[in-house]
């Protein structure tokens, strides 16, 4: 039951900025962690960043090497991901996912393309 939909993808340079949202509806969206992923065509989804749904612990993958922020704002149901210094190598379908837990299975959105080139 419900969605999440990913928007703020988009073409920037290499060392640019971009800050991507994501927002979710029909569900109690402060019950939930949330989570960052991206994918590339022939390759597995790699998670980006982890935040539980307080926004108390937040996890990054190595990839992000300290470039990236994730954040959330239970009022408005919305986590984001700020993204800094990008490079082409982080260009990917990027991907919000509901965290699964013991009583459901994940929520994953369509994604927002990020493609870094220039």
């Amino acid at each position: 039951q419900g969605k999440v939909v990913e928007s703020g993808g988009g073409l920037v340079q290499p060392g640019g900025s971009l800050k991507l949202s994501c927002a979710g509806s029909g569900f109690n969206f402060e019950l939930y962690d949330m989570s960052w992923w991206r994918q590339v065509p022939g390759k597995d989804r790699e998670m980006v960043a982890t935040i539980r749904r307080s926004g108390s612990r937040i996890d990054y993958a190595p990839l992000t090497k300290g470039r990236f922020t994730i954040s959330r704002d239970n009022a408005k149901q919305m986590v984001y991901l700020q993204m800094n210094s990008l490079e082409p190598e982080d260009t990917a379908n990027y991907i919000c996912n509901r965290v699964g837990t013991q009583y459901e299975y994940g929520l994953w959105g369509q994604g927002t393309q990020v493609t870094v080139s220039a």
